[in-house]
C-alpha cells in the first residue's frame, strides 16, 4: 500500500531539481539557474519554488526575484514575498529537524504557451530595514528548489 502512494505522489512530479546553497548562505546577486524541456502546451501545471532553511535564516520572510524565459526569447519577471515563519518566530514548512522545507506557489494553473527548453531563473531580494542594498550573504539557506507538477 505504500508502495503505491509514493508511485502515486511521484507520477505528478514532471520536473524536479535542487542546487545546494555552498555554507547554507546565498550570496547577493547570484542567480540559480533551471533548465527544463516543455512538451505539453495544453494542460496546466503548477510551478513551485522549494526552500531548504535552517536555523540560521533569521528572518520571517523572503523576497526573491524570478525569471522564467521562454524558447522564443520572451521572460517575465516577478518579485514575490514568502512567510518563511509564523508570529512566534517558529519556521514554516515540513521537516522534524531543524532544516524545514517550504514548497512555495510560484505560478499555478500555468499553461505553457510553445514547446522547448525553457530557463528559470532566481535570486534572493533580502534587505535588511531602511538599507538599499541587498544582504551580502543570506545565511540559513541550504537548497533552493524549481519542481513542476501536473494538476490532478
Amino acid at each position: 500500500m505504500l508502495c503505491l502512494g509514493i508511485i502515486s505522489c511521484s507520477d505528478s512530479i514532471e520536473f524536479t531539481k535542487y542546487k545546494s546553497l555552498p555554507n547554507a548562505s546565498w550570496k547577493a546577486n547570484k542567480e540559480i539557474s533551471f533548465e527544463f524541456e516543455v512538451t505539453d502546451t495544453i494542460a496546466p501545471k503548477n510551478l513551485f519554488i522549494n526552500i531548504r532553511n535552517n536555523k540560521e535564516y533569521a528572518f520571517s520572510n523572503l523576497y526573491l526575484i524570478t525569471e522564467l524565459k521562454f524558447p522564443n526569447g520572451n521572460k517575465i519577471i516577478d518579485t514575490l514575498q514568502y512567510e518563511m515563519a509564523d508570529k512566534s518566530g517558529r519556521y514554516l514548512g515540513e521537516g522534524f529537524t531543524d532544516i524545514k522545507e517550504s514548497k512555495l506557489f510560484y505560478k499555478e494553473k500555468k499553461v505553457f504557451p510553445e514547446s522547448g527548453k525553457y530557463v528559470f531563473n532566481i535570486r534572493h531580494a533580502m534587505r535588511k530595514n531602511g538599507e538599499v542594498n541587498p544582504i551580502s550573504f543570506l545565511k540559513g539557506l541550504q537548497d533552493v528548489g524549481f519542481s513542476i507538477e501536473k494538476i490532478q
